[in-house]
C-alpha cells in the first residue's frame, strides 16, 4: 500500500514555506502528497483570495500532489467547532495518510498555532470508530509540526539539499506575498522585506547544520521518534 503524506496548513503557501523540500523528497521516495489549505488567505494584506488560488495552482503544478484541497474557512477567524472537526476527520479518513504535517504549535501568526491544535485533535478523533463520517475510522501513525517563523529546537531534521532550488520555486510561486513590484498598490509586509529570503536560507542552513548537510527542514513532535538502525548511527 502506498504511503500518503498529508500537509494540513492554515494558508496557501504555509506548506511550501515550511516543508516544501521535505514534501518533494518524500514524493521522490515514493509517497503520495496531499495538501489541505484550511483558508484561502482572505485576510492577508497582499493579493486576494482569487490571486492566491492562482498562485497555489502554480505551486501545485511544480509539486504535482495527489490532491490539493481548499476548505475555504474564514482566514483569521476559523474556530475549532464540531463541524470543522468532522470536515478534517473525513479528509484524513478518505486519504489515510501515514504521516500528517501541521503548522507550528506556536508562531508569529496566531492562525498557525490554532490550526496545529485543530489538526492534532482531528488526527486523534479520526481513529474513534463511534465518530461517524463518510469513511471508516483511521488514525495516522505520525504527526509532525513544522517550524515556521519562530525558532524551535527540532525533534528531527530532513535533508532537503537536493531539493533546495525546487523548494524556492514553490515559494516563489506566491509572487503577491513575497515580492513588492514597482507601482504595487498593496502595502509592504513582513514577508516582502529584502531580508526575508536570506532568512529563509539561513534557517534551512541552520537546520542542515544539525545533521551535517547544506540544507534541512526541521520538525517538532510530541511523541518520540523510533531510532534508525544502528548502522546509520555509526
Amino acid at each position: 500500500m502506498a504511503t500518503v503524506v498529508m500537509a494540513i496548513m492554515a494558508h496557501p503557501d504555509d506548506a511550501e514555506l515550511s516543508c516544501g523540500g521535505s514534501l518533494l523528497r518524500w514524493q521522490q521516495e515514493g509517497a503520495y502528497i496531499v495538501l489541505v489549505d484550511l483558508t484561502a488567505g482572505q485576510a492577508g494584506s497582499r493579493g486576494s483570495a482569487a490571486l492566491r488560488y492562482q498562485e497555489a495552482q502554480t505551486a501545485t503544478r511544480i509539486l504535482k500532489p495527489l490532491a490539493r484541497i481548499g476548505l475555504g474557512w474564514e482566514d483569521a477567524f476559523f474556530e475549532d467547532t464540531p463541524s470543522a472537526q468532522r470536515e478534517l476527520i473525513d479528509i484524513i479518513r478518505r486519504y489515510t495518510p501515514t504521516l500528517v504535517v501541521a503548522n507550528a504549535l506556536y508562531d508569529r501568526h496566531p492562525d498557525h498555532g490554532r490550526a496545529a491544535r485543530m489538526v492534532e485533535r482531528a488526527v486523534f478523533l479520526s481513529g474513534l470508530r463511534r465518530i461517524s463520517t463518510r469513511y471508516p475510522a483511521y488514525r495516522p501513525r505520525k504527526l509532525l509540526f513544522a517550524i515556521q517563523d519562530r525558532w524551535q529546537t527540532p525533534s528531527l531534521v530532513v535533508d532537503i539539499t537536493p531539493f533546495w532550488s525546487q523548494k524556492l520555486a514553490l515559494v516563489q510561486a506566491y509572487q503577491s506575498q513575497f515580492f513588492s513590484q514597482t507601482g504595487d498598490k498593496d502595502p509592504p509586509t513582513y514577508l516582502t522585506r529584502p531580508t526575508f529570503f536570506p532568512h529563509l536560507e539561513a534557517r534551512a542552513r541552520e537546520m542542515g547544520h544539525f545533521i551535517g548537510v547544506p540544507y534541512g527542514e526541521g520538525f517538532v513532535t510530541r511523541t518520540p521518534i523510533e531510532a534508525p538502525p544502528l548502522s546509520s548511527l555509526t
